[in-house]
């Protein structure tokens, strides 16, 4: 899709909109079976993954958490995040604010689908942002943010709630979404979504600006920690299944580590790890920071998530 000119309309950019994964079928399992003894590089890395969350999801002494970055909401992949959710397969979510913007917009319009090397100066004149190969109509993000939110902190507020936790901001937002949407299903099934860099996007500048004409009101992150303490200390065993880096990666290693470590955790990540990176370090370095148990099931997967994840949901549905 090289050609992007001027005199190409709106319409024909915004052609083809994003559509959420539906998966219910099971035959990519055994696929994924002949992974095991294929000699791929990282296709053994892919099947070891796969079944390291199955144990880990199968096993009702583990507290579960599920943390990803907020791009993968704004394409296909939401839809296999909030089928894991819908399915109950974790206890708790570690997030980032894009995550929460990508899902109320998402809920109510469209994203389509573009490409890399679209033409970034007409798609301004356009009034379109581009998420990488994702195309995001203004008037489909942040005014559709500003109202969903504005809405839910003054239902707080009114409710008397002026110090609240950000997993207590998720869970009103997602009662007021349809069944699209991640946060919904993380309220239907009370399961905790915390978002650590809550004011890193558009939701959290709404909170700041709601925040300007109600000066009580109080978003206390303190309140996170503490639920996440509680998950952690009450905890027979821990696990996680970690989708890309940066906080929402580190927040949920960081925790892990006032139990001795995580006894399951599988990561996805394409970054290096040759830099010192967070988000690039194997899941083996947190073993030395004592964030997974030397004796834990574990593994890091390298690859693109929007690739991996439909595979690795379709062969945990067998």
């Amino acid at each position: 899709m090289k050609s992007t000119g001027s005199k190409k309309t709106h319409k024909d950019i915004l052609g083809d909109s994003v559509r959420d994964y539906e998966i219910e079928s099971k035959s990519i399992s055994l696929l994924v079976d002949g992974m095991a003894n294929s000699g791929g590089f990282e296709s053994k890395n892919l099947w070891d993954g796969i079944n390291i969350i199955r144990t880990m999801t199968e096993d009702t002494k583990c507290t579960k958490f599920l943390s990803f970055v907020g791009s993968i909401i704004s394409t296909g992949a939401r839809g296999i995040i909030k089928d894991m959710l819908k399915r109950k397969m974790f206890d708790c979510v570690i997030t980032t604010c894009g995550a929460l913007d990508h899902d109320i917009a998402r809920s109510s319009t469209k994203y389509y689908s573009g490409d890399f090397r679209m033409d970034d100066t007409l798609l301004y004149k356009r009034n379109i942002h581009r998420l990488g190969n994702v195309l995001v109509p203004q008037n489909n993000y942040g005014p559709v943010i500003e109202k969903k939110v504005q809405e839910c902190l003054n239902d707080l507020y009114k409710k008397g709630k002026k110090n609240v936790p950000t997993f207590e901001i998720t869970r009103n937002i997602g009662s007021a979404l349809n069944e699209s949407s991640f946060l919904y299903w993380a309220y239907k099934n009370d399961i905790p979504v915390v978002v650590p860099g809550i004011v890193d996007g558009a939701v959290g500048s709404q909170i700041w600006f709601f925040y300007q004409k109600h000066r009580d009101f109080n978003l206390n992150l303190l309140l996170d920690e503490t639920r996440l303490s509680d998950l952690i200390y009450d905890a027979g065993k821990t696990g996680a299944f970690i989708i890309g880096g940066g906080i929402s990666k580190h927040h949920t290693l960081w925790w892990n580590q006032f139990r001795g470590g995580l006894d399951y955790a599988v990561s996805i990540t394409t970054a290096s790890e040759w830099d010192g990176s967070l988000s690039g370090a194997l899941v083996a370095e947190a073993i030395s920071w004592g964030k997974v148990k030397g004796k834990a099931k574990q593994t890091t997967i390298h690859g693109e998530a929007t690739t991996l994840l439909p595979f690795i949901y379709a062969a945990l549905l067998k």
